[in-house]
């Protein structure tokens, strides 16, 4: 047999509100308060997405030179370090070249490049995402390309979204080309070529 408790509102031993029902709307707590929910909120039966747990920047420590081939970035790797810079959750790990990733979940990679031209003028230059979903098998999913004269900078910026649903065998890396002898510029105290990772929601 079912038993209703009908009330308006729920209080503590002191006086200060638990739950509050006015004109349709549930109050949980008051001000100040923290709530904890054990187990997944729901909408209409539908589970409700986590929303951004995780964000991480990376960079380019020194430069790297470019030679009119297509060259995976496997060195001077550093997490951002400058004052006040801001992360959310579990950070990304990588191990020559190959970004893992610390949860499943749909993630948005970037990547931000400087190159400058140290030879003859760039016709072609570029970073591009490569991602696996098997942990061999890479495809390139992004290309950005910029050009520029000898002497000069050129800069660009690519992105892709990217769902991880296995850890171990969802993975990313970089990948740099240009079509003449370059230089694809890193810096330890600044970023002149950088890799963002915002962890978007759930898979």
């Amino acid at each position: 047999m079912s038993s209703i408790l009908k009330v308006d509102e729920i209080q503590d031993t002191s006086g200060n509100n638990i739950i509050n029902e006015n004109a349709g709307t549930v109050t949980i707590g008051k001000a100040g308060n923290t709530t904890n929910i054990v187990g997944k909120l729901q909408n209409d039966g539908a589970a409700l997405s986590s929303g951004i747990t995780m964000a991480d920047q990376w960079r380019l420590s020194a430069d790297l030179a470019a030679d009119g081939s297509n060259v995976t970035i496997t060195a001077n790797f550093e997490q951002v370090d400058d004052p006040g810079a801001g992360f959310i959750g579990s950070a990304m790990s990588v191990s020559s070249g190959i970004f893992t990733f610390p949860s499943t979940g749909i993630y948005l990679i970037s990547t931000v490049f400087d190159f400058s031209a140290t030879g003859s003028a760039i016709a072609q230059a570029d970073v591009k995402i490569h991602t696996t979903t098997d942990n061999s098998t890479y495809d390139q999913t992004t290309a950005n390309y910029s050009s520029c004269v000898q002497g000069a900078l050129t800069t660009g910026y690519t992105q892709h979204i990217f769902d991880v649903t296995n850890t171990s065998t969802h993975k990313v890396k970089f990948v740099y080309y240009t079509s003449t002898a370059a230089t694809l510029r890193g810096n330890s105290t600044q970023t002149e070529t950088g890799f963002n990772f915002l962890r978007l929601g759930d898979t």
